[in-house]
């Protein structure tokens, strides 16, 4: 009995001085977002130690001009939203812990968001070190490729090109079809009065 006693003790104290246990937060490290949208920042952890009540999630902002971290969601068996500030209303629970995913959603996001998103677990006994960071950059809207643009003008360009060709040589075709309809009356005629006797042409003009 003893001996386990002194197991536990030895096992929480490694994980305190962070060499038995650990934690590991994942994010992505740079996010696009589109003015005026809901934007979802994900956050997902790993832990050695079972995921339970214990966990505690903690997201802050650092402002693109700078200035002091500001915490803008905390999570500790509930979702605790912000209640004033500037992401009053906007910043929500999107997680869930038994599957070890921390993100929320940031609503209708502006261009005053652009900054460093910092995503902090914990889950006692493990600890962690470093925190996940998003960089988010807020565009007024997607943005079409320049080599997109350029290839689907000159699709149409050539498309273009290609059907008036096509009609003139179909006006050709046509054009010329019809007058070799009306050629073999007029050279049959022609041929026959060729063919005519000098005096059958005598007769012709007595």
């Amino acid at each position: 009995m003893l001996a386990a006693v002194c197991t536990l003790h030895l096992a929480v104290l490694g994980c305190l001085l962070g060499t038995a246990c650990s934690i590991e937060v994942i994010t992505s490290k740079e996010l696009e977002a589109i003015n005026g949208t809901d934007t979802r920042l994900k956050c997902t952890f790993s832990s050695s130690a079972p995921v339970g009540d214990n966990v505690i999630i903690a997201w802050m902002f650092r402002p693109i001009s700078g200035g002091d971290d500001q915490t803008i969601f905390y999570y500790h068996k509930n979702p605790y939203p912000p209640t004033d500030g500037h992401f009053q209303g906007r910043a929500v629970w999107d997680g869930n812990i038994m599957r070890n995913d921390a993100s929320i959603v940031i609503r209708n996001i502006q261009s005053t968001d652009n900054g460093t998103y910092l995503c902090q677990v914990k889950n006692p006994p493990d600890v962690h070190v470093e925190m996940g960071e998003i960089q988010v950059r807020v565009v007024n809207k997607a943005k079409l490729s320049e080599i997109f643009v350029l290839a689907l003008v000159i699709g149409v360009g050539s498309a273009v090109i290609i059907l008036i060709v096509l009609a003139f040589v179909l006006c050709r075709y046509y054009r010329i079809k019809k007058i070799h309809r009306s050629t073999p009356v007029s050279v049959l005629e022609c041929s026959e009065k060729l063919n005519e006797k000098p005096g059958d042409m005598k007769e012709v003009y007595a």
